[in-house]
């Protein structure tokens, strides 16, 4: 099996209710051969839609971002922990993201990134656990298996809170440096 088979498998998941509730299953993009993974929580109203992740407004502020760190969308790979948008575009239960969790797996054996890097609190706290808080673990590296780990803010953070902008600008700066190290 390849990545594009698992795609293929995720999109007909039904392990859990959300499949019942939303639109389409959003498995990832991106270039399976990026040394950098890009994980947040769940697709939204518009990724539910369109069928990719990360095309809303955070998603268009991500790209900003990723472009001005010299990491072009293109270059990276690009999923949620959840597959399935929860209604009403909630944050998705520690139960449901157990549920997507081996198909999370699943794409990291097939891209085997260097680098991790967590959207915000709900993708922080459902791979590294419950005690990292995004406020007190943001821009630091944290190891897994050889994999290194970085938390920071979700795009959308900023979309409420325009003084994050300075964090999350040190947290890509931080990003792009280890990226072009490898």
């Amino acid at each position: 099996m390849d990545l594009e088979h698992l795609g293929e498998k995720v999109r007909n998941c039904n392990n859990c209710h959300l499949r019942k509730t939303c639109r389409g299953v959003v498995f990832g993009e991106g270039n399976p051969l990026s040394p950098i993974m890009f994980i947040g929580e769940a697709p939204g109203q518009n990724e539910d839609e369109q069928g990719r992740p990360f095309v809303g407004k955070a998603g268009q502020l991500l790209d900003k971002i990723l472009s001005a760190a010299g990491l072009p969308r293109e270059s990276i790979y690009i999923t949620n922990i959840v597959k399935c948008r929860p209604p009403g575009n909630r944050t998705p239960t520690l139960a449901e993201m157990q549920i997507c969790l081996p198909w999370l797996r699943r794409q990291f054996a097939f891209i085997r990134p260097h680098f991790i890097i967590l959207l915000g609190a709900t993708a922080t706290q459902g791979i590294l656990g419950q005690d990292y808080t995004i406020g007190k673990c943001h821009g630091q590296w944290f190891t897994r298996k050889g994999v290194q780990f970085m938390p920071t803010y979700h795009p959308a953070a900023i979309l409420r809170n325009a003084n994050l902008k300075k964090l999350i600008w040190e947290d890509f700066e931080k990003i792009s440096s280890a990226v072009k190290l490898v």
